[in-house]
């Protein structure tokens, strides 16, 4: 019985850090909407969320992103257009101002 008790404790204090989530870039789970964010620094815009996957686009500081979801700790889903073409890949959560 007394082992029980840390294993509980464990599982729970587990559960509590895995329900966190930072909502820095969207407000609720029903508002999908794009949300529009500048940028702080220099940016790329990869079709995917490792440092191998192809860059779409370099983007300047103070480019106008819209940020559709918060991906993971690290990345964020964003559109870009460029030059009349509209770009849909993945942002670091550093290329934005912390709120």
């Amino acid at each position: 019985m007394h082992r029980l008790y840390p294993c509980l404790l464990g599982l729970a204090l587990f559960a509590s850090c895995s329900a966190i989530r930072d909502d820095a870039f969207s407000s609720s789970r029903t508002n999908k909407k794009p949300v529009a964010h500048n940028t702080v620094v220099e940016c790329i815009l990869y079709d995917g969320m490792t440092k191998e996957s192809t860059q779409l686009t370099n983007l300047s500081v103070n480019s106008e992103v819209q940020v559709l979801d918060t991906v993971d700790a690290y990345f964020v889903r964003a559109r870009v257009t460029e030059n009349g073409k509209v770009l849909n890949g993945y942002l670091y959560r550093t290329c934005f101002s912390q709120r």
